[in-house]
């Protein structure tokens, strides 16, 4: 929907985005989220599922479990729509990237000493985080692979982040961004958020001598 709105989040903060037109996305997931024409994919607020929406005339109240609102206010509506897209195919990464996530899950304690694998492609609602590991401390991290890393895969794993934190057999969740070459911009964001970057070599990694079928 393209609606002139104005959206009121109550939760763990409070925030209040003014009256002006926006796209509204309501997805088949129950998420809802508010986009602006200026911030390509990143929505202005959301709600991720599990949730559920009200609509009572010119209000929507999305609210999840732990009683978070986004509560939307329509002023004029000046396009709906709904469209089904039918079953996902799933993202296609490139060779190298896949290749990394696949070394990088064989030779995980390229991380840190005492980490080991939960699983590669662990499912979140909005898609799989690369690689779940356990640290030396049994703790939960969640590892996004990329071949250059930019500014929009750290936000990627700030949303998984964010998801895998409210599963209470999980959190803490922490986060590593790994890459064979990480802009300073991405470094930046990343560590302003606590998560971990850590630089690639692809050459290293296929030159290390597997140990995943030796005994000792």
């Amino acid at each position: 929907m393209i609606a002139r709105c104005q959206v009121d989040y109550a939760g763990r903060l409070t925030a209040h985005l003014p009256m002006a037109t926006r796209l509204l996305l309501v997805k088949a997931d129950g998420s809802v989220s508010v986009h602006s024409d200026d911030r390509a994919y990143k929505p202005l607020n959301w709600m991720s599922p599990p949730c559920w929406l009200i609509e009572d005339r010119d209000i929507w109240t999305v609210q999840n479990k732990a009683g978070e609102k986004l509560v939307i206010s329509i002023e004029e509506v000046l396009h709906d729509s709904s469209h089904e897209l039918g079953a996902e195919p799933g993202l296609q990464k490139d060779g190298v990237e896949a290749h990394l996530q696949e070394l990088l899950a064989e030779h995980i304690t390229t991380l840190g000493d005492g980490y080991s694998l939960v699983r590669r492609e662990y499912p979140t609602a909005i898609g799989p985080v690369d690689i779940l590991a356990r640290d030396a401390e049994g703790s939960a991290v969640a590892v996004e692979i990329k071949r250059r890393g930019e500014i929009d895969g750290v936000e990627q794993l700030t949303r998984y982040l964010e998801l895998l934190n409210r599963d209470p057999l999980l959190a803490p969740v922490q986060g590593v961004f790994a890459a064979q070459l990480i802009r300073p911009q991405a470094r930046t964001l990343a560590e302003d958020r606590g998560i971990r970057c850590v630089t690639l070599d692809y050459d290293k990694l296929r030159g290390t001598e597997s140990d995943e079928f030796r005994l000792f």
